[in-house]
């Protein structure tokens, strides 16, 4: 993500303080992977616990030193490489968490590991915030060449088996992941991947009548799990005369893949946008007619509850999912969208045509969606959770 990108969503004013409040306890997160202002990590985590009056540092890729909405960034220098980040990006971040001398340590990569060690040998309280299966996720590594990916994903399970016995909680995204560390280590939380309810961003939203065109988002990753390939091919499918677009912000991973993606016909009804900010983020969707989920049956995916599936539903519009265990239990049971087949782009098209076609039922869709967010799936009760885990685990007289 560029650095402008970065700014745009932090979506606040740069605020500074010399010191931090008289008696907060310190609490510092750690990523290596995630950008300085990834949704989870800075948004919602630590601007939470920020404004509950802890002293809070995020040490993260970033190109300066800066306090952003009392969050203090600690800077570390973008790495090179995959190897470059998980050898030096990983011994520069154990070396700024250790300068930190904070009272407890939350960390987001199973890479940093090593670090929650280090930590915990010097007696610091540490909560390893698991986003996703990470033995899943790897045997999906395209760059990992197939016949390593088994055994690579039990090594890095046993690796994060073992060690989450020594930490201090787990943070779990969902509650399939949740399930895996329930009984190996004291205390696990699941604190989902809700959106943070916004009035004013609600009242700036169109009313359905008044979109315009036929445009469809996706926002996220554009990569082969996420089906971009088979998204893009439906897009050919649809009638000419639906004059109907893909918006489609992110970033490709591989970058090989988009020579792949592009060559496609549908490809001339994308409008290719690169990552976005968050506010340019809630414009694209203030103007779309549904936004697109679509996940490969991969091991990791099948059970995943990611952020854009929420942020289209606060936005207002209907989804069309995978047709998932998970996505089938709030797509159809908040009846916010449709759900279809991820490798199918007959499948896709359809959904898209069909929400297209049938505004009124698509504008009840979306209302839905929103209804069920304000109600039910936001921020508010999950960072109710993460600030009592935090209290327990600080409020007690010894290391946990």
């Amino acid at each position: 993500m560029s650095v402008a990108a970065q700014r745009t969503g932090a979506q606040s004013q740069v605020t500074r303080r010399s010191e931090p409040k008289k008696g907060a306890r310190k609490i510092v997160h750690l990523t290596s992977v995630h950008p300085a202002f990834d949704v989870r990590i800075f948004h919602k985590e630590c601007k939470s616990i920020a404004r509950a009056g802890y002293d809070v540092t995020l040490i993260a890729a970033h190109d300066r030193d800066e306090t952003v909405d009392g969050v203090r960034m600690k800077a570390m220098a973008p790495p090179s490489g995959r190897i470059s980040r998980m050898l030096r990006t990983t011994w520069a971040i154990c070396r700024q968490a250790i300068r930190e001398d904070a009272d407890l340590y939350h960390f987001h990569d199973p890479e940093l590991i090593p670090v929650a060690l280090v930590m915990r040998i010097r007696g610091k309280r540490v909560v390893y915030d698991v986003h996703e299966d990470v033995p899943a996720d790897i045997l999906s590594k395209q760059y990992i060449p197939r016949r390593f990916r088994r055994p690579i994903a039990w090594l890095a399970g046993l690796v994060e088996m073992k060690s989450s016995r020594y930490f201090s909680a787990v943070v779990a995204a969902t509650n399939p992941i949740s399930r895996r560390f329930r009984f190996r280590t004291a205390s696990t939380v699941v604190v989902s991947n809700y959106p943070v309810l916004d009035q004013e961003r609600d009242d700036r939203q169109e009313s359905w009548s008044r979109r315009s065109g036929s445009s469809v988002v996706y926002a996220g990753l554009l990569s082969e799990d996420r089906c971009i390939r088979e998204i893009v091919e439906a897009m050919r499918l649809l009638p000419p005369s639906l004059g109907a677009t893909l918006n489609l912000a992110g970033s490709f991973s591989p970058p090989t893949y988009a020579r792949e993606v592009t060559a496609s016909q549908g490809w001339q009804k994308v409008n290719s946008l690169g990552v976005v900010g968050r506010a340019d983020l809630s414009l694209l969707l203030n103007g779309a007619r549904a936004g697109l989920c679509i996940y490969r049956p991969d091991p990791n995916c099948v059970e995943a509850a990611p952020n854009k599936l929420f942020e289209y539903m606060q936005a207002g519009i209907p989804v069309i999912a995978s047709d998932f265990p998970g996505f089938h239990a709030i797509v159809n049971g908040v009846g916010c969208g449709l759900l279809v087949n991820p490798l199918d782009s007959r499948s896709i098209a359809r959904a898209i045509e069909y929400v297209l076609t049938h505004p009124e039922e698509a504008e009840q869709m979306g209302r839905r969606g929103r209804e069920a967010v304000n109600r039910t799936f936001n921020w508010a009760s999950e960072e109710d959770k993460l600030l009592a885990l935090y209290a327990g685990l600080l409020d007690s007289t010894s290391a946990a």
